[in-house]
């Protein structure tokens, strides 16, 4: 569609290099991939792949409002940097504002992963933008960087003593860790193992499944609901086609099943996404998590990514570091045991573009929300 100078809609079939603009560059990542979009088209939302005129691209997806018309239009972990400055990511969402005027959305939030300390809140500010509540879990990650040519001895001297105790016991105890990556095939590197070629698709399904399961089981565990496993496996098995994703699977001496955890490749960041282990084997096979943690860490390193992301842990209801004695304390020491630095994010903004419609729009939502709760459904994420 035309819109306004500075951007434009790219057709379907003109979307050659997109992953190259937006997940492969510093700052990228796979929430603005060519399969993210496709799967948030097949859960209902409009995706819109749009160019703007100093070379960048941007995903957004837009939700109507029941009944109304318009709506709102994310911009899922965008606009992403890619070496420029606060202020030009700033113009960036700006010009993806007017454009989503011109398209008849109400709203516009965004919430690209730009460290605070950038000047990016600032700069939002000033171009009408207003901080939101996250879509994500965190306002911020917990980040281990990568010096250029770190070796292994380099990159496990710097993990602290308990836990690097733990990974060597680990490996001696012939803990192993199988590694599901469309980037590695069947060569997947030191300190891996690959499934069986002739049987790669069936053993990346199977994985997928058990590890879906481990997931939910996490979930009843603790009292939180993960997604369909149906949707969840076409997305897990889309970006790893597209070699975004990394699953590696812990397993002990014998072959028992010990745990997992998703890792996606976000530009120069190697990001550890969801994880989960078999509790019941604990106390026997300990080490599983943080065997897996060191082997993302090394394969980091390989690939030349200047940064292993461990994620965020929160406070619930205040997004600040936890301290002692918070519920969250004990999983940011977990991380900080791997040499994890807290960064603090600008997190997620939003700009009103036709306030009156955006009010109703919100209200006939959240009353569509309750209707789907009390009728043991699940409302759309924002």
């Amino acid at each position: 569609m035309s819109g306004p100078a500075g951007v434009r809609e790219v057709r379907p079939d003109a979307l050659s290099g997109w992953d190259d603009r937006t997940v492969r560059v510093a700052g990228g990542d796979v929430q603005q991939s060519l399969a993210w979009g496709a799967h948030r088209a097949r859960t209902g939302w409009r995706v819109h792949h749009l160019a703007l005129d100093d070379g960048s691209a941007v995903l957004a997806l837009g939700r109507p409002w029941p009944l109304l018309g318009g709506g709102r239009l994310y911009v899922p972990k965008g606009p992403v940097a890619a070496g420029a400055t606060a202020s030009l990511v700033a113009d960036r969402l700006a010009v993806v504002a007017s454009w989503a005027r011109v398209a008849g959305y109400d709203t516009i939030l965004s919430d690209a992963e730009i460290p605070a300390v950038t000047g990016y809140p600032a700069a939002l500010a000033a171009r009408g933008f207003r901080q939101a509540e996250e879509v994500g879990p965190s306002r911020h990650r917990v980040a281990t960087p990568i010096h250029a040519g770190a070796d292994d001895a380099a990159l496990l001297g710097a993990i602290a003593t308990t836990t690097r105790q733990l990974i060597l016991a680990a490996e001696r105890r012939g803990m192993r860790i199988v590694r599901h990556d469309a980037a590695a095939a069947t060569t997947p590197g030191p300190g891996f193992e690959a499934p069986q070629p002739e049987r790669l698709e069936e053993a990346e399904t199977a994985a997928f499944g058990r590890f879906h399961g481990l997931l939910a089981a996490t979930g009843e565990r603790r009292g939180f609901a993960i997604g369909p496993r149906s949707a969840a496996l076409a997305w897990w098995r889309a970006a790893l086609g597209a070699g975004h994703l990394a699953l590696l699977e812990a397993r002990s001496a014998d072959g028992e099943y010990l745990g997992a955890a998703i890792f996606y490749r976000n530009g120069e960041r190697l990001t550890y996404a969801h994880s989960g282990d078999v509790v019941a084997l604990r106390r026997a096979q300990p080490g599983a998590s943080r065997l897996i943690l060191w082997r993302a860490l090394q394969l980091a390193a390989r690939e030349g990514r200047s940064e292993l992301d461990l994620g965020g842990v929160d406070v619930a209801g205040a997004r600040s570091e936890p301290r002692p004695g918070d519920a969250m304390y004990g999983l940011l020491e977990f991380k900080r045991s791997f040499g994890g630095r807290w960064v603090e994010l600008t997190g997620a903004h939003e700009q009103v573009l036709h306030p009156a419609r955006a009010r109703a729009g919100t209200i006939l939502t959240r009353v569509g929300h309750g209707a789907r709760r009390l009728a043991g459904g699940r409302g759309p994420r924002p």
